[in-house]
């Protein structure tokens, strides 16, 4: 196995893992709408989650663990996303925040400021700023 194969490998993992962290938020309230299904859907070919995989994930995305970027500008993407989700039926559901606060812990953000970096990233999504902005705006709350 080349070394390129194992980054393709470790990359595809981490993708298929960060996409199981969306699908437990979308999965948080039990059901899956139209707009978080369409979301999932865009983001599944954006990360290069094949059909067969996407599948796979949905039926068991418990067994995906959540593995937390290292660098904070990582962190924030995946923060994005995942807030982006809670939104996507315009619906901010408590069960949906309350794992969203779980994810992002298992992402590496601070306990003790989970619950500002959450209540921020939600704002900013109701907002409907755009990532730039997103990620400027977060950067202040640490």
């Amino acid at each position: 196995m080349s070394f390129s194969d194992l980054f393709n490998s470790g990359f595809t993992t981490r993708n298929q893992d960060h996409f199981a962290s969306i699908v437990r938020v979308a999965f948080s309230d039990n059901i899956i709408s139209q707009e978080e299904k369409d979301f999932l859907d865009r983001l599944a070919h954006n990360l290069g989650i094949s059909k067969e995989t996407y599948l796979s994930i949905f039926k068991n995305y418990k067994l995906h663990p959540i593995n937390p970027p290292i660098s904070q500008a990582s962190r924030i993407e995946r923060l994005y996303d995942l807030a982006r989700m809670v939104y996507a039926d315009d619906i901010k559901d408590a069960h949906e925040v309350t794992m969203l606060r779980k994810i992002a812990i298992g992402l590496g953000f601070q306990t003790e400021t989970v619950s500002e970096v959450v209540n921020t990233s939600l704002k900013l999504i109701a907002d409907k700023v755009d990532f730039e902005t997103f990620q400027k705006e977060m950067k202040r709350v640490f």
